[in-house]
């Protein structure tokens, strides 16, 4: 069985989270429904075996009833003539307006870019930091990182030896601290090359200062179009659901590298270290540095002509109800 026709038989993803998911994922999704044992035509699209494994495990621990796939054709079926989508990638958009036979118009990235003054320690801390010399560390709101994961990542920050500013996050109803699951010492060594924050951080503000050169992400694509919008390459790390389609897209446009897993899965701290160093500072990284840049240019362009495209889109909708 190919990993395509894996992941169909095992998703079982509640719909309402599934529209949140990038194009590409519904695209593969879709075409997989529609095109049985046809070839996907975007080879860069595939998942691992160790993310398939985790995948199932997912499925399995999810008791909904609802059937994802029904749900998510019904809300396809009972959209109007167009369909409004936050993505980039106009081929995986072509796609999407063949298969389900409407019209796909793009909104932009939607992302929010007023700097946050509040948080005076964060800017103090990030003034002090040489331009483009740290990175941001965040694995997102809904996926929280095992003590054995918080380890490899530490790890791999302090060897790197590049500037950071890691958020960690807890389930609520764990009565756990930072200092509870960092190796020992780690805050010490690292001393004023690195700041952790938990439960939250306001990213985008994080995200466009200057002394920012790199986000260490999850890669989820609210994440991915905010690091777009303010050119900073990404540092793939994704953990689930459409995150390893989307580091894939990532390493595809060029603006990013994965920190690759080892065959199981786990994180390794070396692997990580040396795509961050990559990535932030060696001139080998300045192929995907200039990328990150040239998309955040073309984004901005773009940002006016897609919403103005998105009203015209609405008013003709409005016009023939």
């Amino acid at each position: 069985m190919t990993w395509a026709a894996e992941f169909a038989s095992s998703i079982n993803i509640p719909a309402t989270q599934f529209l949140t998911f990038s194009i590409a994922m519904i695209v593969l999704f879709l075409h997989m429904i529609n095109k049985p044992g046809v070839e996907f035509p975007f080879p860069e699209i595939y998942m691992r075996q160790h993310e398939m494994l985790q995948i199932q495990k997912l499925a399995m621990e999810n008791d909904s009833k609802v059937n994802m796939k029904d749900a998510f054709m019904e809300a396809i079926r009972q959209s109007r003539d167009i369909i409004l989508v936050k993505d980039f990638e106009v081929k995986y958009m072509n796609y999407l307006s063949e298969l389900v036979s409407k019209k796909i118009v793009p909104i932009g990235t939607l992302v929010h870019d007023s700097i946050d003054q509040n948080d005076v320690g964060i800017m103090q801390w990030l003034d002090k930091k040489e331009k483009g010399s740290s990175v941001f560390v965040s694995f997102g709101s809904e996926w929280f990182l095992s003590k054995e994961e918080i380890h490899e990542v530490a790890q791999g920050l302090e060897l790197s030896q590049v500037n950071f500013i890691w958020v960690i996050r807890f389930p609520q109803d764990e009565k756990i601290s930072i200092h509870d699951v960092l190796p020992q010492g780690f805050l010490e060594r690292v001393g004023e090359r690195g700041m952790v924050l938990e439960k939250w951080a306001p990213q985008a503000t994080i995200l466009q200062h200057t002394s920012i050169g790199g986000f260490v992400s999850h890669c989820g694509w609210g994440s991915l179009t905010e690091s777009m919008k303010f050119g900073v390459p990404i540092i793939a790390m994704p953990m689930y659901h459409d995150q390893p389609i989307n580091a894939r897209i990532v390493e595809h446009i060029g603006m990013g590298v994965e920190a690759l897993r080892d065959e199981n899965g786990k994180l390794q701290s070396e692997e990580i270290a040396k795509v961050i160093r990559e990535v932030v500072i060696e001139e080998s990284g300045e192929v995907v540095r200039k990328k990150a840049r040239e998309l955040s240019e073309k984004m901005k362009m773009k940002g006016d002509e897609e919403i103005d495209g998105v009203v015209e889109e609405l008013v003709a909708l409005c016009n023939n109800k």
